[in-house]
């Protein structure tokens, strides 16, 4: 007996262990979805047989001045037709004394109430998140921003959607509980974001540098974790590279003291196109969505219970009129104003205590050649203890950040003090053969972080680590706080809370939209009247692929990189705005014109931005619907003249508007880093190519007027005729 179990032991052991390896292996090996490189769910439009081409048609959002009339319904009220109706009402009105003064003046005619189950204050992620949750579990939703959506906060942060791998090295030495379970929600987020929109959002790999051989295991095993707590949400697992593989797949790096370097994988995305993308999903889904809408003060019902707000049309101001107020009417209303939070706070209750902790985030562009294309880098100790970002991003490279006490604006200014810390400690971990140059910084941009603080805590000065939802007692609720990963949990939190605190009811939405543009898919199924916005996929979603471009190329004759950027950007509807593009009546590309020749940023784009994205100023074009601002100011100032002429042509702006176009969109570009000696050009200036000339500083940059030579004029700091290698007092030098 004894002689068949010795032999049965050593088999079954063998067994086990192979058994073991196969499970460990298929775990690191097993295939993996990665957004973006499934099929479209709603395949291409091809040509048929006899050579008919039937592009998509895609349902299309209701107008702005349409989203204003609802508004205006809410509270019983609808604007008289048109501004000659209303000034031949105020000419009445003149002329008998003032009869009927209320409404002669307000050009408004009273209509049955439809009060709105729930008014959001602020256009930015939250607020445009919390639109969609509502609007997708058949709540009567409106939403209002005093800027343009994303015009704060949401537009200028890192650009990852990312778990946080340092608030995981914290919950690891510090047994906070607090920060594990805020990296575990955000990396089952982080899976959400990149699969209802692949097209705006990929995978990103980002290194981290070792220098010393024990941190190695250190880091590997932080990463390692990261992938545990991802599980069935991660993507690729994190892995060791050598010194030699280290530099090939980041040459830039410093060789020196360089040991190699682990690399893990996080989210990356276009975040203020996201931002729209989701408004403008709401928007589809029946909720009413309004940018430059500021609301004035809020309005409450005998028993001080918030009803409505008051609020005012700032695109009015900005055509010269003045603007009329109107009420909106809401059984609940929802602060989602970052930032700016305790503004709308104190609207409500003048001595409440302040919740925010602005805190200051400076980022930088550089040229791309500062990093290589698909691959990021993280500096987790910094000179000072902070951790750095150095990621590729449409195109460029991007650094940041800092993180400092600031005041809250709307468009900070970066300082120059931060702006030389990044590219110092960019210095430091690059090769000394590459020099970061102040002149190589083509934008730079300052966003406020709204850190709040908890009014019911006992220690009010402690920071909420993740986000805050608040009512106070006449019934306004508060979402603030949080990060762009964690957007859509904050909202379907704001939603639930709202529901309970308003006795709202849900209702499946049995009639949605066809978001995709096609039979195929039907959007309502899983639409019962619960949060489905971790399924729900955004406008574009549905017929992107990788491939897609080349579909644009062959039928519009788009350039390679347009077609490819515009993929990218708007997904399936790239194919509503190469329809929107002018013919070149060139050979090729056929269509297309570019508002910068640096950049594939098109025509189309800035009629699309207009008639599908609600984009009202330059700013929003420049900045925001296309992200050639965040890129590079100067190019952003350049192309101004032809993206004014485009906006002007579509919206009817006549030459005063125009020109309150230009000096807006300046300033604002101060914020982006242009520099103060372009502050005073004029639009002739960039006309007439007058607004790219260099000053000293920018003229030493580069050998700009040499002539064609071996060795270039400026180079050499010897006399002609002498020869620097032998001694100065040689007779050859005599």
């Amino acid at each position: 007996m004894s002689s068949p179990r010795r032999l049965l032991r050593p088999f079954l052991y063998t067994s086990a262990a192979v058994l073991a390896g196969g499970g460990v292996l298929y775990y690191v090996y097993r295939p993996l979805r990665i957004p973006g490189s499934d099929p479209a769910s709603v395949p291409p439009p091809r040509y048929t047989d006899d050579g008919r081409f039937s592009p998509p048609r895609f349902p299309l959002i209701k107008t702005r001045d349409e989203q204003i009339a609802d508004l205006r319904k809410s509270s019983g009220t609808q604007a008289a037709a048109g501004t000659v109706k209303a000034a031949a009402k105020r000419a009445l009105g003149s002329l008998t004394g003032g009869l009927e003064k209320a409404k002669v003046d307000t050009g408004e005619k009273q209509e049955d109430a439809e009060p709105y189950d729930l008014l959001v204050i602020g256009g930015g992620a939250t607020g445009a998140g919390i639109a969609l949750d509502a609007a997708t579990r058949g709540l009567k939703v409106a939403m209002v921003e005093r800027e343009d959506f994303a015009s704060g906060t949401s537009s200028k942060s890192t650009k990852l959607v990312h778990g946080g791998v340092r608030y995981l090295e914290k919950a690891v030495w510090e047994l906070d509980y607090s920060q594990y379970k805020l990296v575990k929600e955000a990396l089952r987020e982080r899976k959400y974001f990149l699969d209802t929109a692949p097209h705006l959002s990929n995978w990103l790999p980002i290194m981290i540098p070792i220098q010393k051989w024990w941190q190695a295991p250190y880091f590997w095993a932080g990463t390692k974790f990261y992938d545990f707590l991802a599980g069935s949400e991660g993507i690729e697992s994190s892995y060791f590279l050598t010194k030699s593989r280290a530099l090939d797949a980041f040459p830039m790096l410093k060789k020196e003291n360089l040991f190699g370097a682990l690399v893990y994988y996080d989210g990356a995305h276009n975040d203020s196109r996201m931002n729209v993308s989701i408004a403008t999903t709401a928007a589809l889904y029946g909720a009413t969505v309004v940018n430059y809408l500021e609301v004035t003060s809020l309005e409450k019902d005998p028993d001080g219970k918030l009803i409505g707000a008051r609020v005012k049309d700032r695109v009015q101001e900005k055509n010269g009129q003045t603007p009329q107020e109107f009420s909106i009417k809401a059984k609940g209303i929802i602060n989602a104003t970052g930032p700016f939070t305790d503004a709308i706070r104190k609207m409500d209750e003048p001595q409440v205590p302040e919740i925010v902790a602005p805190s200051s985030g400076v980022h930088v562009i550089l040229p791309g050649y500062y990093s290589p294309s698909k691959m990021g880098l993280i500096d987790p100790k910094t000179s000072d203890g902070r951790v750095i970002f150095f990621l590729p991003w449409q195109g460029n490279t991007i650094a940041g950040t800092t993180d400092a006490p600031t005041a809250i604006s709307q468009n900070p200014i970066a300082g120059e003090e931060e702006i030389n810390w990044i590219l110092s400690e960019i210095q430091s971990y690059l090769s000394p053969d590459l020099n970061v140059r102040r002149g190589d910084v083509l934008a730079a941009w300052s966003g406020v972080r709204p850190l709040v603080k908890d009014p019911h805590s006992k220690n009010t000065e402690s920071l909420v680590r993740n986000h805050l939802i608040t009512v106070s007692d006449s019934g306004l609720l508060t979402c603030a706080g949080g990060k762009w990963t964690t957007y859509r949990q904050m909202a379907e939190e704001a939603v639930d809370e709202a529901i309970k605190r308003y006795n709202l009811t849900t209702v499946p939405l049995l009639h949605a939209p066809r978001v995709s543009g096609s039979e195929m898919i039907d959007d309502a199924a899983p639409l019962d009247g619960t949060c489905q916005t971790h399924q729900v996929r955004l406008i574009g979603a549905h017929g992107f692929s990788n491939t897609l471009f080349i579909n644009l190329i062959q039928h519009f004759g788009l350039e390679s990189i347009v077609a490819k950027h515009l993929t990218e950007s708007y997904g399936d509807r790239a194919w509503t705005v190469a329809a929107l593009a002018a013919p070149t009546e060139q050979r090729y590309p056929v269509r297309g014109l570019k508002i910068s020749a640096l950049y594939p940023f098109i025509d189309g784009e800035v009629r699309y931005a207009i008639r599908h994205e609600y984009a009202q100023t330059a700013v929003d074009v420049l900045a925001r619907r296309t992200r050639l601002a965040f890129l590079n100011a100067q190019a952003a100032l350049e192309a101004l003249p032809t993206v004014i002429d485009l906006m002007g042509e579509e919206l009817k702006w006549d030459k005063r508007r125009q020109e309150r176009e230009w000096k807006d969109t300046v300033q604002f570009l101060a914020s982006m880093g242009l520099a103060k000696s372009k502050l005073s050009v004029t639009r002739k200036d960039v006309e007439s190519g007058r607004a790219g000339e260099y000053d000293e500083h920018e003229r030493k940059l580069y050998s700009r007027h040499d002539k064609p030579a071996d060795t270039m004029e400026s180079d050499s700091k010897f006399a002609s005729g002498e020869n620097p290698i032998v001694s100065a007092n040689s007779s050859v030098n005599r």
